[in-house]
């Protein structure tokens, strides 16, 4: 969902993309993409955050276990003619979890914004 890494450093990554408007977006219902698929982006920008900390290891896989303090600025984003800019930055991280908080921009406008979770899979 997440196409071209804007910037990114140990605390926060800056990621756009613009497949909000694609038709067969796996997100969209009736043709239509709701703000609440926004978590999704977000989540995937801490994915891929930590993948790019690992290396050249291999991050660990994540649960998404808790999301916290969202708000969204529209219903629905389908109809954005704009790339969206998305940005996550790491709260707190441990070996066995990881806290962000993530917004999600159109044209310099707050879309979706709120602070998620996750849960690292142990190694055996």
């Amino acid at each position: 969902m997440l196409e071209d890494v804007v910037e990114w450093d140990d605390a926060r990554i800056v990621l756009t993309t613009n497949t909000h408007r694609c038709v067969d977006n796996p997100l969209r219902v009736d043709g239509k993409l709701r703000a609440l698929h926004l978590c999704e982006y977000g989540a995937q920008a801490m994915a891929v955050h930590g993948a790019l900390k690992a290396a050249p290891e291999r991050a660990p896989p994540g649960m998404l276990v808790s999301l916290r303090s969202v708000t969204f600025g529209r219903e629905y984003i389908h109809d954005l003619t704009g790339t969206l800019r998305i940005e996550a930055v790491c709260l707190q991280a441990t070996e066995s979890s990881q806290q962000y908080s993530f917004r999600i921009s159109h044209d310099d406008q707050t879309v979706a914004e709120g602070r998620a979770a996750v849960l690292l899979k142990q190694p055996s």
